[in-house]
């Protein structure tokens, strides 16, 4: 199956900036493809999405593996379903164009944005990931953070082989509602910590927290809602909107990795001077949290420069 999206698009970096680290065990870049498991209604599913084409010329093809029965095509609703998922989490709906040209009209951040050439704001897809994505990270490092949330889905989320992988589905809301909260602590979490995500779980499966009701409210007062919630601060609340909800206008202010990468990268004698070059990102300060990653990544050889990349994989 196709998968609709405008030029120029780098698939790799995008999921490398989905992932933050090879070892997550949701978001798999594989053999110069996108995986990931799913749940299609209520069927575990395997989901592939590769580049025919190249950056500049996308061919993105999707694939969709049912569980039950490997030899089985998926059905059309299925096959719709995994198509939205999978737009929505590699942000092929966005139309980055503005922001990449403002990104290359800032000469420090010109050769990192031409590098990134096709990179979109990835998403996690839905909100009860999202806050897993969150809390554990608060005030820890990416690395220590991943170690969390790798353990919350080894012991949460449910593991199964299919079309010879081994594959992992994200722990659901209700799962880690009903799950005993030393449980949660054993995992890596703070007691601080834990008793955030298990109220966010119970508000989460019991419909009292929906993403409908955030996607309804602009930025602003998105930020102030979410921070009324328990453990959830004005970092948490920017992050979550950035990351679960593609708000690329909001910025994390007080995320010290991405303090450190944008200041290193816009070669800023100090992280005080960031705050006035994101205001003056404007509606595209989210992409400063994404390039900052990013240009670690890029660093780290984990993602192929879009300049210099193969034109077709």
């Amino acid at each position: 199956m196709r998968l609709p999206v405008r030029a120029p698009f780098h698939l790799e970096a995008t999921v490398r900036v989905l992932q933050r680290r090879p070892s997550n065990l949701i978001d798999r870049w594989m053999e110069h493809r996108y995986r990931r498991a799913i749940l299609v209604g209520d069927e575990p599913a395997l989901i592939e999405v590769s580049n025919r084409g190249s950056i500049d010329a996308p061919d993105l093809r999707l694939s969709i593996v049912c569980a039950d029965d490997v030899g089985r095509a998926a059905s059309a609703r299925q096959r719709t379903e995994a198509i939205r998922i999978a737009s929505a989490i590699l942000g092929l709906a966005v139309d980055a164009s503005a922001a990449q040209h403002y990104a290359e009209s800032y000469p420090a951040l010109r050769a990192t944005a031409i590098a990134l050439r096709g990179l979109r704001p990835p998403r996690y897809p839905d909100l009860f990931e999202t806050f897993v994505n969150v809390i554990p990270f608060q005030q820890l490092s990416l690395q220590a953070g991943m170690a969390v949330v790798t353990k919350l889905v080894g012991r949460f989320g449910q593991a199964f082989a299919l079309a010879g992988d081994l594959c992992h589905l994200f722990p659901r809301a209700e799962v880690i509602a009903a799950a005993r909260q030393t449980s949660l602590e054993r995992c890596g979490l703070s007691r601080h910590k834990a008793e955030a995500l298990h109220a966010a779980a119970r508000a989460i499966a019991s419909g009292t927290l929906s993403a409908a009701t955030l996607e309804r409210l602009p930025s602003p007062e998105a930020l102030r809602y979410l921070q009324q919630l328990p453990g959830i601060g004005p970092w948490s609340a920017a992050l979550i909107l950035l990351r679960g909800f593609g708000r690329t206008d909001v910025f994390p202010q007080a995320d010290s990795g991405a303090q450190n990468s944008l200041t290193a990268l816009l070669r800023l004698r100090s992280a005080s001077s960031l705050a006035p070059i994101v205001d003056r990102f404007g509606a595209y300060r989210g992409f400063l949290y994404f390039y900052g990653l990013a240009s670690r990544l890029l660093a780290a050889g984990l993602i192929p420069p879009a300049a210099t990349g193969p034109a077709k994989r």
